[in-house]
């Protein structure tokens, strides 16, 4: 598990990595779960940066009150997490390398569903 706390301006970051997704919880008044997440997610994969009321669309997919100024922040904030940790100021966990390729296979399969969300 990855877990990184980064402060910013009256918020902090909380990341966590799990499987086949980042869990960002930013310190202010929205919070998301894992649940919203992975409806976050998909939603990404069905609205393009093309889709009229596209943030207003993904609300609705994710529910929970979450407004479409909500989710643009945490669209944000997620492209921002990814540049961090493809410029390589987030360190990657040290996997072992014991004939183990499970773990490989996860990192390939997340590269190719980041690339397929259009984040990459």
């Amino acid at each position: 598990m990855l877990y990184i706390e980064q402060p910013a301006a009256n918020h902090s970051t909380l990341i966590v990595a799990k499987d086949s997704f980042l869990l960002t919880e930013m310190a202010s008044n929205s919070t998301w779960t894992a649940k919203q997440n992975k409806l976050f997610e998909n939603a990404l994969a069905t609205y393009d940066k093309d889709s009229p009321d596209r943030w207003q669309k993904m609300a609705n997919a994710v529910g929970g009150g979450k407004t479409a100024e909500d989710v643009k922040l945490h669209y944000e904030k997620l492209v921002e997490d990814i540049n961090h940790i493809e410029s390589g100021q987030i360190p990657l966990p040290n996997y072992s390398s014991t004939g183990d390729t499970s773990k490989g296979n996860k990192i390939m399969a997340e590269e190719k569903r980041l690339k397929y969300l259009k984040l990459q």
